[in-house]
């Protein structure tokens, strides 16, 4: 069996890390070389980082503060935010990146997930997948919750997976910052409709939601920030209370 992995979350706007609720009003939560360095030390799996005003600004993620924060990590290190072309993705490995999240990019340009695994291996590719729960219905939005996409969730997870992704990261929109829980059912389904790996991120509280998604899921990984932002709690921690009930973490 695989180990499940603990993904810390981090949003960038401006050089600074933020975090909202359901993808507004946004609060100040500190350096992200900073936080970087001690998400180091606390032997998470992995660490993303995601440039939110990126792709609405119509620039590039902030490579100078990835390259920053790539020195201090000697985990797997993820970057989204921005990224609609080869040489972008190219210029991300460069500077420390591991893998990338492409969102809205992936809605408008085929050629661009295609020729990035193809070049770059599947296992650099991720596809992030933002969602609200309409009328019953998860409803796929782009440009950072901003804009309505016609494609179905099922449609979409097709798509993107006979195209040559690797991964999904997937992020329920009215679930993000209020730390009540992950979303089992969306998990769920898009398990269900892929044979990727899946990483959940939005709802993550205490530690008993994270354990609830690992065992009423079949989740590769959890992605979460307000849990380590808004109280007594860290990825050490995380990882003993899951050890505890016996849910299978990535050794250190």
């Amino acid at each position: 069996m695989l180990k499940q992995r603990l993904i810390p979350t981090l949003l960038l706007r401006n050089g600074r890390m933020v975090k909202g609720r359901q993808f507004d009003n946004y609060r100040d939560t500190g350096d992200p070389v900073s936080a970087a360095r001690i998400y180091n030390a606390q032997y998470v799996d992995e660490l993303a980082f995601i440039d939110i005003d990126a792709t609405n600004e119509s620039r590039a993620t902030n490579k100078e503060i990835i390259l920053k924060v790539s020195k201090e990590c000697f985990m797997p290190l993820t970057i989204g935010g921005g990224i609609n072309s080869v040489d972008a993705i190219r210029e991300l490995l460069l500077v420390g990146a591991d893998k990338v999240i492409i969102n809205t990019a992936a809605y408008t340009d085929e050629n661009l997930i295609r020729e990035s695994s193809e070049m770059f291996g599947k296992q650099c590719i991720i596809i992030g997948i933002d969602v609200k729960l309409e009328e019953n219905q998860y409803v796929l939005y782009k440009n950072s919750g901003r804009i309505r996409c016609d494609i179905s969730l099922k449609d979409h997870l097709k798509k993107m997976e006979s195209i040559g992704a690797g991964e999904f990261f997937i992020n329920n929109i009215s679930q993000d910052g209020m730390m009540d829980g992950y979303d089992i059912d969306l998990i769920n389904l898009v398990n269900n409709n892929t044979r990727l790996p899946v990483i959940a991120c939005g709802g993550a509280g205490n530690f008993k939601h994270l354990a609830d998604a690992y065992t009423q899921t079949v989740v590769s990984g959890l992605a979460m920030a307000s849990i380590f932002h808004f109280g007594d709690n860290n990825p050490i921690r995380a990882r003993a209370f899951l050890k505890n009930n016996k849910i299978q973490i990535k050794e250190i």
